[in-house]
């Protein structure tokens, strides 16, 4: 029986990525580390009220390849913070992308009781903390926790030269006891739509507006997105309703937090997809830039 014991994966873990040899492509790596970073604090937003969490890095080593991740708590300036749930966010991570995938068979088994929850399929099995799994399930009602996990399943997906991915405790360990294999992680991630080498991914995303184009059509704005300049249209007709009755007043520097839908390129020889174009389908929240207010003197 294959074992993945969960409560070893306390505030770091270690994501092996079983590759041809003991390289990877930057761009795979760094689109699923920054999509597992984005879930991290998708999940930790609805357990941790006034804490702050940032995914760092820690090493990386050959084996295929290996990444060393860990959560680093901050608290935010809330006096109203929640008690931290320390230790949970790297487990639920791991935990949901193992249930994620095994959830493709219908053979999976799952054993819930007062300390631990065993999930089990075929000879791989998966102990997780009860603490850990009921953390999961608050996660997954956040849309972004959610999609934030699709983008690292695509991000793997996309490369043919990963054949799959696990967790383990250690850097010193040599593979984990489960890896998942590229062929299922594409049958768990999320909707894509792809057609001939061209595919639309959808994505929760924080535009921050650089220039902005306020008539309704297919004009494109102006955003910084991850630290690059991206130019997209905004075709969602309730934010222009809410726009145009005044219910909203849009200036360079708020950010959008938006639906974004990436269209994507496969190049024939790398088979690797690369952004093409951006289009904004629906405006969630609007955010104004913070501005300084000039205090009085007495």
């Amino acid at each position: 029986m294959k074992v993945v014991d969960i409560s070893q994966f306390d505030d770091s873990v270690v994501l092996y990525f079983d590759t041809e040899n003991t390289s990877i492509n930057a761009y795979t790596l760094a689109s699923t580390l920054v999509s597992i970073a984005d879930a991290a604090k998708a999940a930790n937003s609805s357990l941790n009220a006034g804490h702050n969490v940032e995914i760092i890095v820690e090493a990386i080593a050959p084996g295929s390849f290996k990444a060393k991740i860990a959560a680093i708590y901050t608290e935010s300036k809330n006096i109203f913070s929640s008690q931290l749930v320390a230790g949970v966010v790297i487990g639920l991570l791991s935990n949901y992308i193992y249930e994620r995938t095994f959830a493709v068979d219908d053979s999976i088994r799952v054993e819930v009781h007062s300390d631990e929850v065993v999930i089990e399929k075929g000879d791989e099995k998966i102990i997780v903390p009860r603490n850990v799994y009921d953390a999961t399930r608050e996660a997954e009602k956040n849309p972004k926790f959610v999609e934030s996990i699709d983008r690292a399943f695509q991000a793997v997906e996309s490369d043919p030269k990963v054949r799959g991915i696990g967790f383990t405790g250690s850097m010193e360990d040599e593979k984990p006891e489960i890896i998942l294999p590229r062929e299922i992680i594409a049958a768990a991630a999320g909707e894509v739509r792809e057609e001939e080498g061209v595919r639309v991914v959808p994505e929760t995303a924080d535009l921050q507006i650089l220039k902005a184009i306020l008539q309704r059509g297919k004009r494109k704005w102006e955003f910084m997105w991850r630290g690059i300049k991206i130019s997209a249209p905004i075709t969602s007709e309730a934010f222009y309703n809410e726009f145009f009755s005044h219910e909203i007043t849009i200036a360079p520097g708020d950010s959008l937090e938006v639906k974004l839908e990436i269209k994507q390129v496969r190049d024939p020889e790398t088979g690797i997809y690369a952004n093409k174009s951006y289009e904004v389908t629906e405006v969630y929240d609007h955010h104004p830039r913070l501005r300084q207010v000039a205090i009085a003197e007495v």
